[in-house]
Formats: structure tokens, sequence, C-alpha cells
């Protein structure tokens, strides 16, 4: 992880509620997100029903997830986003003790709704609404920071999960992540709570970042959502996918090996960018982020079965994806500003959301029906179209037709 001197830039009390985020979010990631793919497999055995059904489930509950997102990012603004991550922490250990009491799949279907319903409060968005709400013009550096620690997610939960499948059933994990949410994060969403009251209170910044509004505004804004929904799309069926497919291409148990190489790529890439592109604007960071993303599909389909070829795809699409964090998160404040910052994320993240909603289940139709390779190379040409979306985005903001940032007095 980060050494803490990396944050020195920051207030003490920032830097506290970042590593607190940090802590969450790694939580919040690998208990809700990344141990479903390690999962499912036992999942679909105790219900005898084939495992594409089991991402099925979670292909409907990431678009319930994504019709509710603009609602939570509503409240954040309205109420406070500490407020709404901790809402989401008790909802979290709810849906996870849900899903490990689960006797059939229809319970089960149920749990894992209810998961995604608690992700859309507990996650990055509402935890990027947190930093812009209580560090001000520092928000986009806190937003590097946060992603640079939960990058750790993957790196501990995929071998985590396998590790403890080997001891204990699934239900017994579910029931273990249920426990870490409640122990850990509510305490922590908490105090986040207070420390957002005590930021509210302090001085305004003598600098804001304030956006420049034109009149196709709204057409920018549309563009941000194609582009992140392509992106969510691409990443949902690699990463729910990664280790079982790096098997049916031929690793085997290297899979693990290789998919635990996706999380420090991801905190490499934040380094890089938080020493060497702190200036870069969004929009490029956006174009770079998604042509990583193809590239390493593209690499992965060229190479597989090999285990060099594996490793540099997990390399190259976790520099994507660690960069492409950043964006989530920096690119809508940095074109349109602190105002309904939270709505405006839960409105990208229904976009996304509902996209990505169809990504495992249809990957794993497609890995059955027409093989790994040709699946893959649908997915790099998705991801293709994604460049082109944010690459016009970087044009449009080029040439003066979009909107801009710039610096004020507050």
């Amino acid at each position: 992880m980060p050494k803490a001197s990396a944050l020195s830039d920051a207030p003490q009390s920032n830097a506290a509620a970042i590593w607190a985020l940090g802590v969450t979010q790694i939580i919040g990631y690998g208990t809700l997100y990344y141990s479903f793919s390690i999962l499912a497999p036992s999942i679909a055995a105790e219900f005898e029903i084939g495992v594409e059904w089991v991402y099925g489930f979670m292909s409907l509950a990431l678009l319930a997830g994504g019709v509710i997102a603009p609602y939570s990012g509503a409240l954040a603004d309205k109420h406070g986003a500490a407020r709404v991550l901790s809402f989401g922490s008790i909802g979290a250990t709810l849906a996870l003790a849900i899903c490990g009491l689960a006797t059939d799949a229809w319970l089960f279907l149920g749990g894992v709704i209810l998961i995604e319903l608690a992700s859309a409060f507990v996650l990055y968005a509402s935890a990027f609404a947190l930093l812009a709400q209580a560090t001000g013009a520092k928000a986009q550096r806190s937003i590097t920071y946060l992603t640079l620690i939960a990058g750790f997610a993957s790196t501990i939960f995929w071998p985590l999960t396998t590790w403890l499948l080997q001891s204990i059933d699934w239900h017994q994990i579910y029931f273990l992540f249920a426990g870490m949410n409640l122990i850990i994060c509510l305490p922590l969403h908490l105090w986040l709570t207070r420390f957002a009251r005590t930021a509210a209170a302090r001085p305004v910044a003598a600098v804001a970042i304030e956006p420049v509004a034109v009149a196709d505004a709204s057409v920018i804004f549309l563009l941000v959502v194609v582009g992140f929904s392509l992106a969510g799309f691409v990443s949902a069926a690699i990463l729910f996918h990664l280790v079982p497919m790096l098997a049916v291409l031929g690793l085997g148990a290297s899979g693990v090996f290789v998919a635990t190489l996706f999380g420090p790529a991801q905190v490499a890439s934040r380094l890089i960018n938080l020493f060497l592109g702190k200036d870069l604007p969004a929009p490029i960071l956006a174009v770079v982020s998604a042509t990583m993303m193809p590239l390493a599909i593209m690499v992965l389909a060229l190479s597989a079965p090999s285990i060099p070829g594996a490793m540099a795809f997990a390399v190259v699409f976790g520099l994507g994806s660690g960069l492409f964090s950043i964006v989530s998160g920096t690119l809508p404040l940095a074109l349109f500003g602190k105002a309904g910052y939270g709505k405006r994320l839960g409105w990208i993240s229904m976009g996304r959301l509902c996209l990505s909603a169809i990504a495992p289940f249809a990957l794993s139709l497609a890995l059955g029906a027409i093989g790994p390779k040709p699946s893959l190379w649908l997915l790099a040409a998705a991801g293709v179209v994604c460049v082109g979306v944010f690459g016009e985005i970087w044009r449009r903001t080029k040439s003066g037709t979009g909107v801009f940032t710039a610096s004020r007095p507050a």
C-alpha cells in the first residue's frame, strides 16, 4: 500500500479520511464484487444449475443497482455522502447474510440483488462524493489517493476467497464477509460522518475548481455516460470471469497467480499518475486508460495459453483499469464541477451498470457458444468503440466546443 508520506500534501484529517475510505472500499469491492467469480461455480453446483445462470443472477442485480444509482447520488448531495455510506454498510451486511442463508437459487438471487442495491450506496460513487464534499479544491487529488489504496481489493480478495473456499463453504464465506462490513466498515463510515461535519465547518479554500459551461454540455455528458457504460461492460465481463476464463484458455491453476497481478498493476498506474501525470487533463487520461483495456485483451487473445502473455494482459488491463477508476471520479468533476456531483455520478453509474448488467451473463454464454478467443475479440471491439467515444470528448474539449475547467478564486 502507499506510504503515509504520499498523502503529505493533504491535511492530517483529510489523510485519515482517505485511509478510512480506502479500507472500506477494499472490503466493499472485495466482498461485494471480486469474490463472486470465485464462489459462482460452488454456488451453481449446490443449486444444480448452470454457472451461466449464476452470472445471470448477477446481471439482474447489476441492473437493479444501476436503476437505484441516481437516487443514491441524490441522497449523497442532499444528506451527505458519509451518511449514505453508513446506510450502505448496513445494507451490505444484511445482503451478504441473506446470500449466506440461501437454501435455493431464488433466495440467493434476492440476496445478490440486495448486494448490488447496497453497492450503489457504499462503493466508489458515494466515496468520491464524500471527498468532493469534504476536501474542497483537493478533491481530484484525494480521489487519486483513494483509488491508489483501494486498488488492492482484487489482490487481497481473489486469493483470500480461493483460500477460504478450501476450508469452509460459500455460505460461511458470505457470513464472514457480512461480519467484515458490519464490524469494520460501518464504524469507519460512522466516523466519516463526523469528519464530514467537521470539514463542512472549515473555511473554504482560497482556490476552487469551477467549470466553464457552454451550450453543448448535455452532449458532453451523454458522451461521458456512453463512454463509461462501454468501459463498464468490458471491465465487468473480464473481471467477473477472469480466473475461470484463464483456466479455460489453458492456464489451469496458474490463472489465480496471473489474476493477482491485476491489483498491483492498478496501484502502479495510480502511482505513476500521482507523480508523473498529475497535470494531465482528465479527458486525455480517459483516452489513455480506455486504450489499455482493448490492447490488453488483444494480447491475451493472441498469446493464450502462454503464461507470459497472460501476465502481460493482466498488467496492461490492470494499468488501464486503475487509471479508469481515477477518471470515473475526476472526469465528471473536472467537466461539470462540484454542484450536483453525487447525482451526476449516479446517472453515470446507472448507464454503466445497466450495460454492465448483461456482461457477466453475455460473456458466459459466449464462452460456451463460440469459445474464449472469439469472445475476447468481441470484447476488444467494444473497447475500441469506447476509446473512440472518449477521443471525441477530448476533441470537443480541446477544440473549445466542450466544457473546460478553470481555477478561480472561491
